[in-house]
């Protein structure tokens, strides 16, 4: 269990430098610590979240969706759910917010690395899948890559700049589906599961990584296990309400696991051994 220090809930102010709307629903929020000798020590890993506060409206666990290789801003993909999320909407460049962490246990980079990758997600959960696919594509990860994301409806698709660039890339294969489509969508309509077929991978050479909805996730785990994917192989990612973001209040308690200390990356293979897997639908 960390120390209580008496900065331990002490959020740090930041000051938005950018606001870029990805959808209706979605913005994501380019931050910078006002101290700028924490923002230039400041690190974290992909996978990890940030407590996010506003004066008056409470607080909050983001994933951070940025890549932290290429240092600079923090960005934080916001989709409006609640009273926090709806008032950082509301905000602008040059506004403050407050940031504690990074908290969480984040994905495990070094063994993606020399695997061919899969990536599923729907809606917001591109935004953690994002850092890790930045991260791989900066590093040079040299093996097959590839995005199946799986959002409503064509106006609902979040990230159109990463997809656009990641379906450029080489060794890249990016594939979209919606739910229901709109007047000039050319695209597949169903579900991401069905976007699977169309990928050749080799379930012993291969890791999948997944964020999205529960009934998304339990539907690609279900296709992932039937085309023989080990589950330490699967990596996915568990949403409980997080309270203090550092083990303390066991609020996000997961058996004798915390997703905020423990998680919130999880292999299938320790969700088992949890006997959780009712919490994916």
């Amino acid at each position: 269990m960390p120390s209580q220090s008496k900065d331990l809930y002490l959020p740090r102010p930041a000051e938005i430098r950018e606001v870029i709307e990805e959808n209706s629903q979605i913005k994501t929020f380019a931050l910078s610590f006002i101290d700028r000798e924490y923002q230039d020590r400041f690190s974290y890993a992909p996978g990890q979240f940030l407590m996010v506060s506003v004066p008056h409206c409470g607080e909050a666990p983001i994933s951070v969706s940025s890549t932290p290789v290429s240092g600079g801003a923090i960005h934080l993909s916001v989709r409006r759910a609640g009273r926090l999320t709806a008032a950082m909407h509301g905000m602008r460049k040059g506004d403050v917010v407050g940031l504690r962490g990074p908290y969480g246990r984040p994905f495990p980079m070094a063994e993606l690395a020399g695997r061919d990758l899969l990536f599923v997600a729907g809606g917001i959960g591109l935004a953690p899948l994002r850092s890790v696919i930045n991260t791989c594509l900066a590093a040079g990860h040299g093996r097959r890559i590839t995005i199946l994301y799986g959002s409503r409806t064509p106006s609902d698709i979040a990230f159109k700049a990463d997809l656009t660039s990641w379906g450029e890339t080489a060794n890249v294969s990016c594939l979209l589906t919606v739910d229901r489509a709109e007047p000039g969508w050319q695209g597949e309509v169903g579900l991401v599961t069905a976007l699977l077929a169309q990928c050749r991978l080799e379930p012993d050479d291969a890791k999948a990584l997944l964020c999205g909805p529960p009934m998304m996730i339990r539907a690609v785990l279900a296709e992932l296990a039937e085309r023989g994917f080990a589950d330490e192989d699967i990596i996915t990612t568990m949403e409980r309400h997080m309270k203090c973001g550092v083990g303390i209040c066991r609020h996000c308690h997961m058996d004798d696991k915390l997703v905020c200390r423990d998680g919130p990356v999880f292999t299938l293979q320790e969700l088992k051994q949890l006997k959780v897997m009712e919490l994916l639908g």
